[in-house]
C-alpha cells in the first residue's frame, strides 16, 4: 500500500477505530502509540552487485506498558491528525511503500506491509504480514527458482560465482 492510499483510507474511514492485525488473530493492543515515521531511502547492492534505490514510509507503532488496560482504540481521525503534524514537519513521500513497524515480547520486532484492510462496524483494520528474504540476483548467482521454497537445499553461491 502507498501511503496516499493509507492517508485516503483514514480520511474515508476517520470515524472508525484503527486497528492493526500483525498476525492471523492477533492485533496490536488498544495502548498503541503511534512514536515514529520514518522517511527513507534505501541505496542498495545485490549479491549479484545490481543496485537499487527506492523510498519507503514507515510508521513506529508501540504498546504503552502504563495503558495495558486500555480497551478504546485510536480513532483513524486521530492518526490521520498526527500524520498531517508530521507532513507538516518533514514532509512524506506519497507515492511510496508504508509500512508499520511493531513488535511485542511474543512477537519480533519487524517491518510489516499492509497486505489488505477490511472496514467492519466500528473498526477499520489493517492486515499486515512480513515478506521473506530473497535472492534478488538468481539468475546472475545460478540459484534455481524452486530454491526460494526452501525444497532444495544445494548451496548454489560458491565463493568463485558471481555472488558474494
Amino acid at each position: 500500500m502507498r501511503t496516499q492510499e493509507f492517508l485516503s483510507l483514514l480520511r474515508e474511514n476517520a470515524d472508525k477505530n484503527l486497528l492493526f492485525e500483525y498476525k492471523e488473530g492477533k492485533t496490536v493492543g488498544a495502548n498503541y502509540h503511534i512514536t515514529e515515521v520514518k522517511n527513507v531511502t534505501i541505496d542498495s547492492v545485490d549479491c549479484g552487485t545490481g543496485s537499487d534505490f527506492w523510498k519507503e514510509t514507515i510508521i513506529q507503532l508501540w504498546e504503552s506498558p502504563k495503558e495495558f488496560d486500555k480497551k478504546e482504540y485510536m480513532s483513524a481521525f486521530k492518526a490521520l491528525g498526527i500524520l498531517n503534524k508530521v507532513d507538516k514537519l518533514k514532509p512524506m513521500e506519497k507515492e511510496v511503500e508504508v509500512k508499520f513497524e511493531y513488535g511485542n515480547p511474543d512477537f519480533h520486532t519487524a517491518q510489516l506491509f499492509v497486505n489488505d484492510y477490511l472496514s467492519e462496524g466500528e473498526n477499520l483494520i489493517l492486515k499486515l504480514g512480513v515478506e521473506k528474504t530473497d535472492c534478488k540476483a538468481k539468475e546472475e548467482c545460478g540459484v534455481p527458482a524452486e530454491a526460494n521454497t526452501g525444497e532444495n537445499k544445494e548451496d548454489r553461491c560458491a565463493p568463485d560465482s558471481a555472488c558474494c
